[in-house]
């Protein structure tokens, strides 16, 4: 499956996956919802999520993520810089990789890793 197709389900698996942590943390404002949502969303954070990660992914992993991240959209938004943006690409891809494969256990492994990481440096930073 092409790197970009990956991407368009991991980003919605990982939004889901955000949306369960805040709501779990007990926020239920919708504003507020969505104000914290952007810290974990933004490219730039995926991007830093990424990185963090990449020292526990394995090379199939990797790959997918390279795939991703060098996939031609044709176009960047306006809030995000072009090297965040095709990071935040891989790091969506993996996320879509690991779900359809079903490969759920993993996915559930380092989402955690990845909110946990937001929670304590980026949230806090």
């Amino acid at each position: 499956m092409p790197g970009l197709a990956l991407a368009y389900m991991g980003d919605a698996v990982w939004e889901l996956l955000v949306r369960q942590h805040l709501l779990g943390q007990g926020e239920m404002r919708p504003h507020r919802l969505q104000k914290m949502s952007v810290y974990y969303v933004k490219a730039k954070s995926q991007a830093q999520i990424l990185h963090f990660l990449s020292g526990d992914l394995t090379e199939e992993e990797a790959s997918v993520v390279r795939r991703g991240r060098n996939a031609k959209s044709g176009t960047v938004p306006k809030n995000a810089d072009v090297i965040d943006y095709r990071h935040s690409t891989g790091f969506e891809s993996l996320i879509g990789y690991l779900y359809l494969k079903g490969e759920h256990e993993r996915l559930r492994q380092l989402a955690a890793s990845a909110i946990q990481y937001v929670d304590t440096i980026l949230r806090k930073g």
